[in-house]
């Protein structure tokens, strides 16, 4: 028998990082829609909060199956649904891509605690400054395109 742990901390933009999610009690719905998305394809969501151009999500997931692939139908599954939901009328899409890394489990507890914080953390920090950091703890370098999209 095969045991794998693998936590991701991913997080995904909406279209060219416009503030288009709902910041009150109606983003409740989109975690509930992501929460079941993982769910059913065998994942488990630890914690999941977002500000008006993104959110963050802490999971785990299947060693079977591709994390693009698991994105790709996190980003679409969510997307269909949430464009239909009243309070949602702003939101066009998510953006092209995503950023994500595997985590420590023994992080697990600061990962939750950063991702719960995120409404307080953007008032001194900006999504871009934010998100290159975060490009940049993965040790790679931000592709200036993906700011257009």
């Amino acid at each position: 028998m095969s045991y794998v742990q693998l936590l991701y901390h991913a997080v995904v933009r909406t279209y060219k990082s416009e503030h288009t999610l709902p910041t009150d009690d109606r983003r409740k719905f989109l975690y509930q829609e992501i929460w079941g998305i993982i769910n059913n394809k065998g994942g488990h969501l630890y914690r999941i909060n977002s500000v008006s151009d993104h959110a963050h999500l802490l999971f785990t997931m299947p060693p079977t199956v591709a994390l693009s692939d698991f994105m790709k139908a996190i980003k679409a599954s969510s997307s269909k649904i949430i464009k239909t939901k009243e309070g949602f009328e702003k939101f066009k899409a998510w953006g092209e891509g995503y950023a994500a890394l595997t985590c420590n489990l023994r992080d697990k507890d600061k990962i939750i605690k950063y991702i719960i914080n995120q409404q307080e953390h953007h008032k001194k920090v900006t999504f871009k400054d934010e998100y290159l950091s975060f490009i940049e703890e993965m040790g790679l370098r931000f592709d200036e395109r993906d700011g257009n999209r």
